[in-house]
């Protein structure tokens, strides 16, 4: 490690030029800079840590600039890095674009797509996708980086290729389109308690409930407590959909989330409908206007698509049943 500080701290003098550049050097640098650790890098790029060195010290050769400096115990990027980056993004998109012709085949493709999502469009959408992409093209893989509160700079900057998120930012330059529509669903253990008998029942019992870091609360939960001025009870908050069912197995406790998670994590948990009218959910991806004839990204969007009705089928075919139909009945305490 102390030959990469000398070298993070003492970069050689140019003996190269633009000539020298190509896509693995492109690539390289998003990934330093993006992930901020030498480590991190190597492993997004499937090489060793000795090569990640050697070749950051190629391009500090080419372009003169330190790129990375330490921080603490990590890295940072220097500003001219972070110049640089953009200009890779699109040299890069470039490349693929020389080298896609219109009618590609998707079993010689070779790419990493990264799609940014929380954790209920991730559990999903994207591992079917996964098997679906890589069923196709073997050469494919798929990176997933959080959403949170989707910001345009995410697909302008190419952080990633698709977003996928109930929450479309208002941006000119981006394109969307509906994956499907969700609705809003009251969970609960049956072996333990029955539905919730009306508003006052739903609002006596204790809930558990997402909040996101750093505090940001399910849209649904601003809503009944905004919005309606719905008192209830929080006696849990999780930071994921997945975290749930712990705290709501074997209790009489209520959890109100999207409906699609009865296929999973909220499996073998009896749902019902809320006790007050609320707006359905709908879910969109992203992409930005670029890369709207871009022939592997039109594919990208078409193979979600294709996941997305998927899934929405499985839910329809499933329905809310009987569980979901169940009102007012006592449960085992009963």
């Amino acid at each position: 490690m102390t030959s990469i500080n000398a070298r993070i701290l003492m970069p050689a003098m140019s003996a190269f030029d633009h000539s020298d550049l190509d896509g693995r050097l492109l690539q390289l640098l998003l990934a330093v800079v993006e992930e901020r650790s030498v480590t991190r890098a190597a492993e997004r790029l499937g090489v060793t840590q000795s090569a990640v060195s050697h070749l950051l010290d190629k391009l500090r050769q080419i372009t003169g600039d330190p790129l990375v400096v330490k921080a603490g115990r990590g890295i940072v990027p220097t500003a001219r890095a972070q110049g640089l980056a953009g200009r890779a993004r699109m040299l890069l998109e470039d490349l693929r674009a020389f080298a896609t012709p219109e009618g590609f085949d998707p079993a010689t493709l070779q790419a990493c797509f990264t799609i940014a999502a929380n954790d209920l469009q991730c559990d999903l959408l994207l591992p079917p996708l996964l098997q679906r992409l890589r069923a196709r093209s073997p050469g494919v893989t798929l990176r997933v980086i959080p959403s949170g509160v989707p910001q345009p700079e995410l697909l302008r900057s190419d952080a990633c290729q698709l977003i996928v998120t109930p929450r479309p930012p208002d941006a000119a330059d981006l394109l969307q389109r509906r994956l499907f529509v969700d609705h809003y669903r009251v969970f609960y253990d049956a072996t333990v308690r029955a539905a919730p008998c009306g508003l006052d029942d739903y609002l006596a019992a204790e809930h558990v409930t997402v909040v996101y870091a750093p505090h940001r609360s399910l849209d649904i939960d601003q809503l009944l407590g905004d919005r309606l001025r719905l008192p209830r009870r929080f006696v849990a908050s999780v930071p994921g959909f997945s975290r749930i069912p712990p705290f709501l197995r074997g209790s009489a406790r209520l959890a109100t989330l999207p409906g699609l998670l009865r296929l999973e994590p909220m499996r073998g948990f009896a749902h019902a409908d809320l006790p007050v009218p609320v707006p359905e959910m709908p879910m969109f991806m992203l992409w930005h206007a670029r890369r709207q004839s871009d022939p592997v990204h039109r594919w990208l969007r078409e193979e979600l698509l294709a996941v997305a009705a998927a899934v929405s089928g499985l839910a329809d075919s499933q329905g809310c049943g009987e569980r979901g139909a169940a009102r007012c009945q006592p449960g085992p305490e009963g």
